[in-house]
């Protein structure tokens, strides 16, 4: 059982407060991601899916133009700036209070993207595979996830980036797992076996499971039928200290968060 511990981030000099678990709802602009209903093409569906997060008790919107699904290929830094511009200008008109994070690995975009909306938190799911990005963040003090895309828990590769982070300076650094970058079905869940191993580092943990393939090859089904099993790993990625979920289903989400945070707090 996890002890309760208080982390936050500075987005642009607001407070990000997460001594308790939060949702990160996410917004999908590609019209390829793993997960078909997830996808968000129109402006309308955009504004809807927005107010839908916000509503279930999300509090932070993660929008993504590139799908990074296992095979897919990569739309063109052009194609990927102008869905996300298009995508996060209706954000901010629905939600202009909401704490943005943007699903990039390029730091030109993340750089574009924090310059014409304000502060972002740059989630970006390779690890820091463009040269540019670590001084980027650092130098406009953007808080980063860092993903671990090593096949196991605490990768030399992790260490080595999260080490060059804060030579640099970088002050919020979120350790995502890196739950299906990397890894085979067998070693995801050694991770999440292992997944405490990360509060070691004193940094937020996000936990990024929903509808994974590390859960519908497992049972034999589909993405759409991965609820159930994405519900029993959030109850468990809680227990060992996660602070913020990434997920396609706030709702059931905010409710696993209310009945482990309840159970952690009458123990």
């Amino acid at each position: 059982m996890r002890i309760e511990d208080h982390k936050s981030l500075n987005l642009g000099g607001r407070l990000v407060e997460l001594s308790e678990p939060v949702v990160m709802g996410i917004v999908n602009v590609t019209p390829d991601s793993f997960y078909a209903q997830s996808r968000t093409q129109t402006e309308g569906d955009i504004a809807r899916r927005t107010e839908q997060i916000l509503s279930e008790g999300g509090t932070m919107v993660d929008v993504g133009a590139c799908s990074t699904r296992p095979g897919s290929e990569p739309a063109s830094e052009e194609e990927e700036t102008e869905r996300l511009e298009r995508a996060l200008k209706v954000v901010r008109n629905v939600a202009p209070d909401a704490i943005l994070s943007v699903d990039t690995f390029r730091a030109r975009v993340a750089e574009r993207m924090a310059d014409k909306f304000g502060p972002i938190i740059v989630n970006d799911v390779t690890g820091g595979q463009d040269p540019e990005m670590f001084p980027l963040v650092a130098r406009m003090g953007l808080p980063y996830i860092l993903t671990d895309t090593g096949n196991r828990t605490l990768s030399m590769g992790f260490a080595q980036a999260l080490a060059e982070l804060r030579r640099l300076g970088q002050r919020d650094i979120i350790a995502d797992p890196g739950f299906g970058f990397g890894k085979t079905l067998d070693e995801n869940y050694q991770v999440m076996g292992e997944l405490e191993a990360y509060r070691e580092l004193d940094l937020p943990l996000l936990v990024g499971v929903s509808r994974k393939s590390m859960i519908y090859k497992l049972l034999g089904t589909t993405p759409d039928e991965a609820l159930n099993g994405t519900t029993v790993l959030h109850t468990l990625a809680l227990v060992a200290g996660a602070h913020i979920l990434r997920v396609h289903d706030v709702a059931a989400t905010v409710e696993a968060i209310r009945i482990v945070e309840k159970i952690i707090r009458n123990s």
